[in-house]
Parts: C-alpha cells; sequence; structure tokens
C-alpha cells in the first residue's frame, strides 16, 4: 500500500482545520519550525558523541541529523509552492529549552546521548496509531500533524482549484542539485501530487511506510545492501542493541546482527544548559555566546536559501562545520558536578553576531 493509498481516508475523517490559504500557510510555517525544534537536541547528543568509541550511535544521529535538514528543506518548498515566505531567523525558533515540539505538548530537552535521550528521541519520531485522526493543532504525533496538512492541502485544491493553491514562484524551489548526503529526495513541489509526495518522504523517514512497517522506503546510504530504517525504529534499534532484519515488524523489534552502544563512552553535558547559569565574562558563557552567534548566523542562510539564493545552502554546509566545532571545544570545558558545558541555542539578534564571531 502506498502512502497516498493508505492516507486516502484522512480527508474522510472529522472537520478540516486548515480551510483557507492563510492557514495553509501559517500551518506550513510551523512545519519549519517543528522540523528545526528537532535539531538542537539530536545535534546536543550527537556532539556529546566520540565517533571512534561510538560509531553505531554516530551513524543513526548523523544520518537522522541530515534527514531532518532534507524535511526541513521540503517543509520550505511546500511553504513556498503556496505563495507563502519561510521564516527561520527569529527569537520564536530557539526558545529556551526544555522546551515543547511547537504546538504540541511534547517535551525537547538539550541532552548527551543516553537513556533519556533515546526516549525522548522515540517520543518525537513515535509513529501516528491505525485511525488516528488528523490534527493541526495540539498534535499527538508528527504523522497527525502532517495528515492534518494534508487534509487542508486536499481540500483546498477540490475547492478553489490546484492552481490557486500553487501560486508561488517557481524559482524559490530547492531540489536535489542542492541537497545531498541523504537518501531521501529534495524535489520541487509545484502541484498536489508533488505537495503530497513532500509529505510521504517527510512522514515515512520518520515513522515508516504504510505505518506499519519499520523500513522508511530509501537505501540506506551507509550499507548500501540493507533497506533503510524508520528514524523512530532507528532509535529502537539503539535501545534494543539489535538491528531489523527482513521479517521484523514493530511487534517483533529487531531481531538482527548486534548494534554496539556505548553509554559511559558519551560526554556528560550538562542537561539544559543556558546562558544565565554563568557571569558575563566567564569563559563558558563567552563560548557559548560565540556558539549561539554562529548557530543564528546558520538560521540565517537557510532563511536565505528558502527564499530564492539557493547558493546559501552551500555557505551553511561549511557553518555547520564550524558550529560542530564550537560544540567541541565547549564540551572539553568542566561545567560542575562531573559534567561538561554544553551549547545553549539561544537566539543572537543579527547586529550582534559579527562581534561574537557568528
Amino acid at each position: 500500500m502506498t502512502y497516498t493509498e493508505n492516507r486516502q481516508g484522512v480527508a474522510a475523517r472529522g472537520p478540516a482545520r486548515i480551510d483557507t490559504l492563510d492557514s495553509l500557510r501559517e500551518h506550513l510555517q510551523w512545519a519549519i519550525e517543528l522540523e528545526h525544534a528537532t535539531l538542537p537536541p539530536y545535534l546536543c547528543a550527537l556532539y556529546s558523541l566520540d565517533p571512534e568509541r561510538n560509531p553505531d550511535a554516530v551513524e543513526v544521529l548523523g544520518g537522522v541529523f541530515v534527514e531532518e535538514m532534507l524535511h526541513l528543506a521540503l517543509a520550505a518548498n511546500l511553504l513556498n509552492a503556496v505563495g507563502g515566505r519561510p521564516r527561520l531567523d527569529m527569537p520564536g525558533m530557539v526558545p529556551p529549552h526544555p522546551r515543547p515540539l511547537p504546538h504540541s505538548d511534547i517535551e525537547l530537552s538539550l541532552l548527551p546521548f543516553g537513556p533519556e535521550a533515546l526516549e525522548m528521541f522515540l517520543r518525537i519520531e513515535r509513529p501516528a496509531p491505525p485511525g488516528a485522526p488528523p490534527e493541526g493543532d495540539g498534535y499527538e504525533t508528527i504523522g497527525q500533524f502532517y495528515d492534518a496538512i494534508e487534509q487542508g492541502l486536499r481540500d483546498l485544491c477540490e475547492r478553489l482549484g490546484e492552481q490557486a493553491v500553487f501560486r508561488g514562484d517557481p524559482a524559490r524551489q530547492l531540489s536535489g542539485a542542492h541537497f545531498r548526503h541523504t537518501a531521501g529526495n529534495l524535489f520541487a513541489v509545484k502541484d498536489l501530487e508533488s505537495a503530497l509526495g513532500a509529505l510521504e518522504e517527510i512522514v515515512e523517514q520518520g515513522e515508516g511506510t504504510a505505518r506499519g512497517e519499520v523500513w522508511d522506503g530509501d537505501q540506506d546510504i551507509f550499507h548500501p545492501d540493507r533497506d533503510e530504517v524508520a528514524h523512530y525504529y532507528r532509535f529502537q534499534e539503539l535501545k534494543v542493541g539489535r538491528r531489523y532484519q527482513r521479517g521484523d515488524t514493530p511487534q517483533s523489534g529487531p531481531t538482527g546482527e548486534p548494534v554496539t552502544v556505548n553509554l559511559a563512552a558519551a560526554r556528560s553535558m550538562r542537561p539544559d544548559p543556558r546562558l544565565s547559569d554563568h557571569a558575563q565574562g566567564d569563559p563558558i558563557r563567552a563560548a557559548q555566546e560565540q556558539f549561539n552567534a554562529a548557530y543564528c548566523t546558520l538560521l540565517n542562510q537557510l532563511e536565505q536559501a528558502f527564499n530564492g539564493d539557493p547558493t546559501m545552502l552551500g555557505v551553511a554546509t561549511g557553518t555547520m562545520y564550524a558550529i560542530k566545532a564550537r560544540a567541541a571545544a565547549l564540551m572539553e570545558l568542566p561545567d560542575g558536578n562531573s559534567t561538561v558545558a554544553g551549547p545553549t541555542f539561544e537566539y543572537v539578534p543579527p547586529e550582534q553576531r559579527s562581534g561574537l564571531g557568528g
């Protein structure tokens, strides 16, 4: 069963929450905020790992991060396609942690890799149960939120016509030529069919195909001989310590070869650090301020890329390497009680970034 076939009942379930073009654009901006909100928690866990001592966990988190970036770009394509303007460089994108996933009760924290972080990731990526209704706000799973967007898209196209809905400038679309290193696809959104394809890519990479499979429909880029496991089930592999193999189901759990996870080797980053934990001039605070300036510079570069300047994606990639180096330096600084410092992901206004190295 395909994604579209599996969700053909979506439009028939419950009242449409997204019934105007303005509401559709608002929800697609929320989708951008949702996809971005997953990045800081995934990055903190990834930065806390030593690739030599935890290669399997680094592979999983690195792969999930790249695919979340893909989802962010697809959400921007969707918003551009319906005449919106993606926004990332704003204070609301990086509120203090702990914080909820936007328009949900799913709580996000900045944690080092470990059992608590894994449980959080499983909550983020949890598949929607069979028959779960679309939820455009206060959603219980990300899949239900995207079902509400699909429902709104179908309804608006039926009432207004596709041409009236997909009125955005095609030149603002990003395609695969601008985004690499993932088994998923970044493609232009121009009509209902391609919009549903973008939703399919986002949801299946997170929770699996047809809501009942552990696979996401792609080939594993790290292991070309394997099918790729959806995000939720990749985290299950790390939790259980085994890989999924053909014949495994969500009910059976993974029964394949062992996955090695060395919890003791993760850096003990202080949970949910904030600038206010340290006085002005403290070396840890200064390093965190520099990280934040660089991260907000990244948000600005991505906003430019999503608003008509695709060359900025390449610039943003370079900024990501700089951010990684700053995070690694932070995690070398003791921060009391056997913990080390970590990035705080707090907003820095544009006029303050250059003085901090952003």
